[in-house]
């Protein structure tokens, strides 16, 4: 049996240079991965990318134009409401500690079909999203430097920013993890820099009072919306240095620390002042009430840097998506090349990054992304799902864990309907384009059985 150099241990000094292959080399026996490198820090890293991006920006003044004083207990609510969620995958991720994610729930659960599709399906929105998140990065930038208007220089930025990204990625685990701390560091500052004004901006909180109960059912969507994303985490599983422990904390701690910081940035925008909540971007104004030109100027900067730090997340998580497909069989190997000096997913690296910048010169990107939400919800099901089907086979499900998942796919099938026709048309096109890649890409054997991965 082929064993694994990177990730178990074995001296690879003397590996410097391989020429450039369409598979994973072997040298003496010994298949290279990717070494596990990244500890709790680094893994709480994607959950809190994955959940904070642009919206973070946007939902407080929507959320306070809403349901008023009773905002910050909302998104607790929803916070709560989300946490069921979390806990599925937190399970889950404790099981396997290879690369994949909901690609080895499902196949573990359902077989290798659903297993698929569920990849296959988060791997397609994802390069999609990465464009029309970038998209909306540099438009947030072009606040502060008008060059980027226009169509054709808001193309080219787009390509840098995802060229940049790739190269990066592409280097080496230990530089994503890196330089994805800096963004997070960036994009938190201004935010905690906001709050803190806020108790010198003599505003009144007001009385707490309780909306009714139709803007409470159409804000729980919103509040759902906010935590969508934490999930890319365990498509990395593989490079972390103790999955089966950290992945299921980092989910927790971070669903719970996002909630918590949502609550503190809307009593900080009620405090400076709800005036602001009709402007294009109302923490700036928010910023300019209570920091002044140079608050606003950092909130817009941390906007960017946010949108930049999600989509570095997602470019990171990814391409290990497309790796754990290709070691199990359900892509081409050469999906699975692991270059033996940066011992990075090379050509799985290159394919989302490249990808992703075509799909950003593409004006019609847009009507893809539509369904990049539904997608993520299909995808919460089958790994819910697939936590009572496996304790069912190992004799005992338990019960708080089957609320958990009864709750988790009722919540998201729920959410799930409110979809437009047209998202769920495009999602039908990804399933049945996805049915097709099956019969073609998925013949090859699993390296390891999936009670192992």
């Amino acid at each position: 049996m082929v064993g694994e150099i990177g990730a178990g241990g074995r001296n690879l000094n003397r590996l410097h240079r391989a020429p450039f292959a369409g598979t994973a080399p072997v040298m003496d026996g010994y298949k290279i991965a990717p070494p596990r490198t990244v500890g709790f820090w680094g893994t709480a890293l994607f959950p809190l990318n994955g959940m904070i991006g642009a919206g973070i920006f946007a939902l407080p003044a929507v959320l306070v134009a809403a349901v008023g004083s009773f905002a910050p207990w909302m998104m607790l609510i929803g916070g709560i409401l989300f946490l069921p969620l979390a806990l599925c995958y937190a399970w889950m991720a404790a099981r396997f500690e290879h690369s994949g994610g909901s690609v080895l729930y499902g196949e573990a659960a359902f077989g290798r079909f659903v297993g698929f599709q569920a990849g296959w399906a988060r791997y397609a929105s994802a390069i999609v999203t990465a464009a029309a998140n970038t998209h909306v990065m540099i438009a947030y930038l072009a606040a502060l430097f008008p060059l980027l208007e226009g169509p054709t220089a808001a193309a080219i930025a787009v390509a840098v920013v995802l060229a940049v990204i790739t190269a990066i990625n592409l280097y080496g685990m230990r530089a994503s993890v890196g330089t994805l701390g800096l963004m997070t560091a960036v994009k938190l500052l201004p935010l905690l820099a906001l709050v803190v004004s806020a108790f010198f901006a003599g505003g009144d909180l007001g009385v707490v009072a309780l909306p009714e109960f139709t803007a409470v059912e159409s804000v729980i969507l919103l509040t759902f919306y906010a935590f969508i994303g934490f999930e890319g985490v365990v498509d990395t599983a593989g490079e972390m240095l103790d999955p089966k422990r950290d992945i299921p904390r980092a989910i927790v701690a971070m669903v719970i620390g996002v909630t918590l910081l949502y609550m503190a940035m809307i009593w900080a925008f009620i405090l400076i002042g709800p005036e602001t909540a009709d402007e294009g971007n109302a923490l700036a104004g928010a910023a300019d009430a209570s920091m002044g030109p140079i608050g606003a100027i950092a909130i817009i900067i941390a906007a960017s840097f946010s949108i930049g730090a999600n989509n570095f997340a997602a470019g990171i998580a990814q391409p290990r998506l497309s790796y754990g497909m290709a070691e199990r069989g359900l892509l081409p190997r050469w999906f699975e090349y692991v270059h033996p000096r940066f011992l990075t997913p090379f050509n799985s690296i290159l394919f989302y990054g490249v990808a992703a910048i075509l799909f950003g010169l593409w004006e019609g990107f847009e009507l893809l992304a539509i369904a990049g939400t539904l997608i993520r919800l299909i995808t919460y099901i089958v790994t819910s799902l697939a936590l009572p089907v496996l304790e069912h086979r190992e004799g005992r499900i338990v019960p708080h864990h089957l609320a958990c998942v009864l709750f988790a796919v009722g919540s998201s099938l729920f959410i799930a309907t409110q979809a437009e026709p047209k998202a769920w048309a495009v999602f039908a096109g990804l399933v049945l384009t996805g049915a097709l890649l099956y019969w073609v890409a998925a013949r090859e054997k699993p390296e390891i059985p999936i009670e192992e991965a």
